[in-house]
């Protein structure tokens, strides 16, 4: 048993490291993404669009690069990288310039319905603040976003 867990830890740990290698996603990669998205969640409903999402061995990622939904109210319907924000009603909050980007962000969903959007986040591994650009497009009362880092 011992010996399967350690086999394991250094099969994940090269999948780890050739992640990073491989860098991050770009803006056509961001596209892409939200393009399957959309029609996934058309063609399946939103129970198994919305199930699809989070998986870690999914359609739905690529290195930095997972989707999020939200409705227009701002509740989170699915999340590619934070399962705990399912359900959660974040139309307030702000990024650490004090932007309130959820809430830009369905904004521009009701009037542009495509676009990208600028903000900054908290990376998760290194802890630092950095900007991201979401790519998003609306679907009937959700809008589908996947962003980049560092851009």
């Amino acid at each position: 048993m011992k010996r399967i867990s350690a086999a394991v830890a250094v099969v994940l740990c090269a999948s780890a490291g050739a992640v990073a290698a491989a860098g991050n996603a770009s803006k056509d990669d961001a596209v892409a993404m939200v393009k399957k998205g959309v029609p996934f969640n058309k063609a399946n409903g939103t129970g198994k669009g919305y199930a699809e999402i989070p998986s870690k061995i999914g359609p739905f990622r690529d290195r930095d690069l997972y989707l999020v939904v939200y409705g227009m109210d701002g509740v989170v319907y699915a999340h590619g990288a934070n399962e705990r924000m399912v359900g959660r009603n974040l139309i307030d909050l702000r990024d650490i310039d004090g932007k309130p980007f959820v809430q830009e962000r369905v904004d521009l969903a009701k009037t542009k319905g495509v676009f990208w959007q600028d903000y900054k986040f908290t990376n998760p591994i290194t802890k630092k603040p950095e900007p991201k650009q979401m790519y998003c497009e609306r679907l009937e009362a959700t809008v589908v976003c996947g962003g980049i880092n560092g851009k």
